[in-house]
């Protein structure tokens, strides 16, 4: 969220902001890509027979933090396309606000679908 909070005003530098929100996005969505073999193996089926509804959040939540880390590259590129300078440069500094909003907003909700799946079953 904190770059979306930066980047509200369109002249502001947010370097390292961005740097460190795409960077954390990134590294646990490779954690999840990590965790989700011993996962599959160990708790899907029986999360699925004893609740089929918190196995289906599990599967809405790594949908929502796939999107999570796709919103906070394309803000991660928008707001370096904006640093060019030239005619795009509001409008791409727009668009890096609001990709920064949705990324925090998936990520949340992911969050929170995440602890519901934890608090159910866990390894």
């Amino acid at each position: 969220m904190h770059p979306a909070i930066l980047l509200r005003r369109t002249k502001r530098s947010a370097h390292l902001s961005v740097g460190f929100a795409v960077g954390i996005a990134t590294l646990a969505g490779a954690l999840g890509v990590a965790l989700y073999g011993p996962y599959r193996d160990t708790l899907k089926q029986p999360i699925f027979a004893g609740s089929p509804a918190v196995g289906y959040i599990f599967e809405r939540k790594e949908h929502l933090a796939f999107g999570a880390i796709l919103f906070a590259w394309a803000g991660t590129v928008a707001y370096l396309g904006a640093r060019q300078g030239g005619s795009p440069h509001e409008p791409l500094r727009k668009a890096a606000h609001w990709a920064f909003i949705a990324s925090a907003g998936f990520a949340l909700l992911s969050a929170v679908m995440g602890t519901i799946v934890a608090s159910y079953k866990t390894f």
